[in-house]
């Protein structure tokens, strides 16, 4: 009894007392956004992406198999302008549980993504980011978040005119 009672006080300060412990001195608390979670979460991911970046065939040759979804996470204008044939579009900022679930049902799916940073001359349809920025990174990592453990990326830059990629425009 006197060790359930010291485990339920141990959960209840840590509950109260860590996430202060966490925080900045300063630092606006929100309980809905995790920074140090995220960090984690990068940090978990680093090696598995590094092993799951693609040359373009790798990436053509997955993208055929089936059950493999093809992810732009893209605005929809963007993925209107061009994108790789086959890609299903969910916008980044509308990425949750709910609309990841109607687009890639099973977390044990296979996903490939890629983003602007993957293209050169074709501007309009893929601008290019600062390299910190590119969208790759934090797609992979609220993937892996959302518990999706089967990503992929495309590696190179590539050029949609002499690409082996086929690329299609939205109606």
């Amino acid at each position: 009894m006197e060790s359930m009672r010291t485990i339920l006080v141990f959960a209840l300060v840590r509950g109260m007392l860590l996430p202060a412990l966490n925080a900045q001195e300063g630092e606006i608390p929100n309980r809905l956004i995790d920074y140090p979670g995220f960090m984690a979460a990068a940090g978990e991911v680093r090696e598995l992406r590094a092993k799951r970046r693609l040359t373009e065939e790798q990436f053509i040759a997955m993208s055929k198999q089936e059950g493999t979804i093809v992810l732009d996470a893209r605005s929809p204008e963007k993925y209107r302008q061009m994108h790789i044939e086959g890609a299903v579009n969910l916008n980044f900022s509308d990425i949750s549980e709910g609309p990841l679930e109607k687009v890639i049902p099973s977390r044990e799916t296979r996903i490939l993504i890629y983003c602007n940073n993957n293209f050169e001359n074709a501007p309009r349809p893929f601008p290019t980011k600062q390299a910190r920025a590119s969208l790759n990174i934090p797609t992979f990592i609220t993937l892996y978040v959302y518990g999706y453990r089967n990503v992929y990326e495309l590696g190179p830059v590539v050029d949609p005119a002499t690409s082996r990629l086929t690329f299609s425009r939205a109606n």
